[in-house]
């Protein structure tokens, strides 16, 4: 049987072949995902001035929609990045990461969509104790990864693990 799925070898996720994949993702994660805070708030004031011209023309009607707009913002901004042809939110490109399903593929934007579904539900219910659990995989994969089969890379370093280690 072969050693390669869909996209990248099977092997090019091991930490145990490749540690440098997964070296410094986990504090670089966190300053991503400080970046996307940062680039959806952005967003979220744009689109707050678009409601806000939109409520004056409803005469008030679009402004329910102000109480959902910041997760609609946020939902949208990292379902199309993170499942987009990068496979990273603009925030984990500028940290040099990227994600990548178990068999080697890019998410799609319904992986994405569920990744930051799970995220904000998983944040809600056990608070920061969720980024714990990358201390103790060796993948550094948080919860919302375990469970959809996703991990985060560093993408620099994803071009250099094309030949096999040795031995494979």
């Amino acid at each position: 049987m072969s050693d390669m799925t869909r996209g990248q070898p099977a092997w090019v996720f091991d930490p145990l072949d490749r540690p440098e994949l997964f070296e410094g993702t986990l504090s670089r994660r966190v300053f991503a995902y400080l970046l996307d805070i940062f680039f959806v708030t952005l967003f979220w004031l744009m689109a707050g001035l678009v409601v806000f011209f939109l409520g004056i023309a409803t005469f008030g009607l679009a402004w329910a929609i102000y109480p959902a707009l910041w997760p609609i913002v946020g939902i949208l901004y990292v379902t199309a990045t993170l499942g987009g042809a990068n496979a990273a939110t603009p925030g984990m490109g500028m940290m040099g990461l990227t994600m990548r399903l178990w068999h080697g593929g890019r998410p799609d934007p319904l992986i994405a969509l569920m990744h930051v579904v799970l995220f904000y539900a998983a944040s809600a219910v056990l608070t920061p104790l969720i980024h714990l659990i990358g201390l103790f995989t060796a993948r550094r994969q948080l919860l919302q990864d375990l469970i959809l089969g996703t991990v985060v890379i560093n993408a620099r370093m994803l071009d250099r693990t094309i030949a096999p280690p040795p031995g494979r």
